[in-house]
């Protein structure tokens, strides 16, 4: 018989986690290539809670394409657009919100993520990131010659903002379902409920 999992987060725990969150979204930042999207995916579905993308929910109000709207108005235009989309999602919690790598930077959008929500910054490795955003092409920040250059200098910019973020996870080259559990983990030590998890009490 297999061994389980020491002291996995269970239902009994999700619940606890779930009765914190009260009507708060858990929004997810962090820099393109962190896994965003897809680890936010996994931990909606571990807590039942609906999942949105900023840059889906962005594409579909303005019916362009990230890539189109960029070229087309410019960072700023796109930038004003998101936060107005990220304030108007925020408004519907509980979810999981993935935001786009920008989107943290704007001090009025993290003063609603703050007041909405709790933030998880996935904090990942220059490395992991390249390996990960050179598969996909539409990446309007990266339409240069020297995109590590770009993604370094975006670090130096980024990770001091990020690293505000209520919760901290670093993320690496392992399944989804690792990275989310281990949020789902560090969420419940952010509401100071982890102690609870072997027994399935939740204290408030």
């Amino acid at each position: 018989m297999n061994a389980l999992p020491a002291n996995p987060p269970d239902e009994t725990t999700h619940a606890g986690l779930l009765g914190r969150l009260g009507s708060r979204s858990v929004v997810f930042v962090g820099l393109m290539g962190a896994g965003k999207t897809a680890i936010g995916r996994k931990v909606a579905t571990m807590l039942a809670l609906p999942f949105i993308d900023s840059d889906q929910e962005i594409e579909s109000v303005s019916r362009m394409t990230v890539p189109e709207l960029f070229e087309r108005y410019g960072e700023t235009e796109f930038r004003a657009l998101e936060q107005r989309v990220i304030l108007r999602v925020l408004e519907n919690g509980p979810q999981v919100l993935s935001t786009g790598g920008g989107a943290f930077m704007n001090a009025q959008t993290r003063e609603a993520i703050a007041s909405h929500g709790v933030s998880v910054w996935l904090k990942a490795e220059l490395d992991l990131l390249m390996d990960r955003v050179s598969k996909k092409q539409n990446r309007p920040l990266l339409k240069s010659a020297d995109p590590r250059a770009v993604l370094e200098r975006l670090m130096g910019e980024r990770y001091p903002v990020y690293a505000t973020s209520d919760v901290t996870v670093p993320t690496r080259d392992d399944r989804k379902e690792v990275i989310a559990t281990e949020v789902v983990e560090a969420l419940c030590r952010h509401f100071g409920i982890d102690e609870t998890a072997a027994t399935g009490e939740v204290r408030s």
